[in-house]
């Protein structure tokens, strides 16, 4: 099964705790997968919003395809997930009930497709975001020097 990454949102993971992961389908029109396939994508800020039964993600930027002419996409449009109903279900009522919120960790194609990990998460505390730091800082200086020691 063949993989290829388009853009991960780091920063979510930074600020965020991660409870759980689902995969969803993404409805994208012609330019905005030939631009995805350039990497011209931003999740910083982006978030899923649901309008009636179904989810959308917003504020993800897409950047307009330069070869597309007048059949250009708008770029940070509201783009529908395509997702089981369960699954939706079961989103729905952790941001309803629990007071989390619905984030995509990343964006990638997947036998030719274009999905994206979405992720139900709950803000980090400021001292959480301290200790990530220093076990990442902890993590690099011994990998430092375990290459020195060779």
């Amino acid at each position: 099964m063949s993989i290829w990454i388009v853009q991960e949102n780091r920063k979510a993971r930074f600020d965020y705790e991660i409870i759980e992961t689902y995969e969803a389908g993404l409805q994208l029109t012609g330019s905005e997968v030939k631009s995805l396939r350039d990497k011209n994508l931003q999740l910083k800020d982006s978030y899923v919003s649901f309008r009636g039964n179904e989810a959308y993600l917003q504020n993800a930027h897409i950047s307009e395809y330069k070869s597309s002419s007048y059949n250009n996409h708008e770029p940070e449009r509201h783009r529908k997930l395509l997702m089981n109903r369960h699954e939706l279900d079961e989103i729905y009522g952790a941001l309803r009930e629990r007071g989390l919120t619905c984030v995509p960790l990343k964006v990638y194609f997947k036998k030719g497709r274009a999905k994206v990990e979405l992720a139900l998460v709950k803000g980090k505390k400021t001292h959480d975001k301290r200790q990530a730091i220093k076990t990442r800082d902890e993590k690099a200086r011994l990998q430092k020097t375990l290459r020195h020691s060779r």
